[in-house]
């Protein structure tokens, strides 16, 4: 109607962390970011999930678990869902929200002039590799991963963004390039200030890297600085699960969203703005 739109959306993956709980947690997150993403409120979800029938039945609860707090953390219901056999483990969701029509946020809409913020630190991916190389503590990346954007996504409402993406498995690179060819712009982000995860951009230094990050390369093709150092080309194109939003507003709304952050001490980072032209700078 003229007041209410229905947003769908859904996502499911296998485990990247050991614990049940922060799968289940985790996957859930990245579900529901998608709706906080266009500017919506979840309003119910399905469970998506594929389990071996081996799989203990503790470990089953515990992700269910996991899913159904971060469910009512964003003010949802989780209404049932689907479960098949599957040798190695899947979970995820299917979710509905609502969004006032005239308050959807494309990812089309990013006007020379504005700037790009950033709500999360990046460089899961690297922090997870090298974990399992004993690089890398990942408690922190797991902290952020089951952190919902939806205080984010309420602070930033009253400010009307031209356009936000989540940032996720295209990395920032990735999803800047999305916006950037949506909107027929051109988008410059500053490797310096890039925010990065405790151990990301050690992990990135010892080489660790994945195969999204090459197809990350291969999609954005972004133009890269001389000056710029390979661990932050690698943090920029790292594939994020659960990422922040990738803001791009108008520049003289920016110190009114900055305080507004930081009054509620939410992370938030300037990393960038855009320009006439077309595809990504990083410099």
């Amino acid at each position: 109607d003229d007041e209410r739109a229905l947003v769908f959306t859904i996502d499911f993956f296998p485990p990247i962390v050991d614990d049940p709980d922060d799968f289940g947690a985790i996957a859930a997150t990245n579900a529901l970011n998608d709706v906080f993403a266009m500017g919506g409120v979840p309003l119910l979800a399905l469970s998506v999930a594929a389990l071996p029938e081996e799989l203990p039945t503790e470990m089953v609860r515990a992700i269910f678990d996991g899913a159904d707090r971060q469910v009512r953390a964003a003010g949802a219901v989780l209404a049932g869902g689907h479960t098949i056999r599957d040798a190695e483990p899947k979970y995820g969701l299917a979710v509905v929200g609502t969004v006032s029509p005239r308050g959807i946020w494309p990812k089309s809409g990013a006007r020379p002039g504005d700037a790009l913020y950033l709500t999360k630190p990046l460089g899961t991916a690297l922090v997870l590799g090298g974990a399992k190389r004993g690089l890398a503590d990942p408690a922190e990346a797991v902290r952020w991963m089951r952190t919902l954007n939806r205080d984010a996504a309420d602070l930033l409402r009253p400010f009307a963004p031209n356009a936000v993406t989540d940032v996720t498995g295209f990395g920032l690179l990735g999803h800047a390039y999305e916006m950037a060819s949506r909107s027929e712009v051109r988008i410059t982000i500053g490797a310096a200030r890039l925010p990065a995860l405790a151990g990301a951009l050690d992990a990135a230094r010892a080489g660790v890297s994945t195969a999204g990050t090459r197809n990350n390369r291969e999609y954005a093709q972004a133009d890269v600085g001389e000056a710029v150092a390979p661990e932050l080309v690698e943090l920029a194109y790292d594939p994020q699960t659960a990422g922040g939003l990738l803001i791009s507003l108008p520049r003289d709304k920016g110190p009114a969203l900055e305080a507004e952050f930081a009054r509620a001490e939410l992370f938030l980072a300037r990393v960038g703005a855009v320009e006439d032209g077309a595809g990504v700078l990083l410099r």
